[in-house]
């Protein structure tokens, strides 16, 4: 998957992407708080390097902390300081890859890179660049927190699909309901994914497709690149644990 096409799959998305969840605004302070509970300080500065429309990085600035925000979509990154601004938070945004990060090292204290984003880099030349682009711009023993799917699960079973979300607006007049279906490659790991929009309008359904890949990385497999990109003490923590929606792996900058 090149580089324009997954920025163009979220351009495309950014406009909707909150319909993906059943209540956006919950979701920002239920993420904001769990990722809180794990920074464990207040006013920390922290890069968000997959702000999207700016789900964790509107969550975490809602808590005190100094965000910035880089997203591959400028139509995404755009949108967070809209929604951060109409909330009342600073978010300073840039459209960024993870593997090119537009800023000096040892900038900051915590680098998030959340929801499943990392396995949008599909060889592993890629992810350790971004590995090491995160480790790079964290102060020594600076935080790493990085979640995606449960990918130990799903690589078992190899799903056809993932189960359908529906958001329903807040006069409860119209409902939107999100879909996958997921196409797994020969070699077991990478799969395209066709993520379904169906919008009411005027009594009908509309239906918008996206289309994206992703390599679905397992638990050790993505320990390993951690550390040799130069994070320590890597520990995964499950979404029983820290109440985010994903398992987190944290991990420290070396010193």
């Amino acid at each position: 998957m090149s580089e324009t096409s997954v920025a163009h799959f979220y351009d495309e998305l950014a406009d909707d992407y909150h319909l993906i969840y059943a209540d956006w605004d919950a979701s920002i302070r239920r993420q904001g708080d769990a990722l809180d509970g794990l920074i464990g300080h207040d006013n920390a500065s922290v890069l968000d390097c997959s702000c999207g429309i700016g789900t964790q990085a509107i969550g975490l600035a809602l808590r005190g902390h100094r965000v910035t925000g880089t997203d591959l979509s400028a139509r995404a990154a755009a949108r967070a300081v809209r929604e951060a601004a109409h909330r009342k938070v600073t978010l300073r945004t840039a459209a960024a890859d993870m593997r090119r990060l537009p800023f000096p090292d040892g900038r900051f204290d915590t680098v998030v890179c959340a929801d499943n984003a990392l396995p949008h880099l599909l060889t592993e030349q890629d992810v350790h660049a971004a590995l090491a682009e995160m480790r790079r711009v964290l102060r020594p023993a600076g935080l790493l927190l990085l979640s995606t799917r449960p990918y130990d699960d799903l690589l078992r079973n190899r799903p056809a699909s993932a189960s359908p979300q529906v958001h329903q607006s807040a006069d409860g007049a119209e409902r939107t309901v999100t879909f996958q279906l997921w196409h797994w490659h020969e070699d077991g790991e990478h799969y395209d994914m066709e993520h379904f929009q169906l919008l009411p309008t005027g009594g009908e359904w509309h239906v918008k497709v996206r289309r994206t890949v992703y390599w679905a990385l397992g638990r050790d497999r993505l320990v390993g690149l951690v550390t040799d990109a130069g994070f320590v003490d890597p520990e995964w923590r499950m979404p029983h644990e820290t109440g985010f929606f994903q398992p987190l792996l944290m991990a420290r900058a070396s010193k």
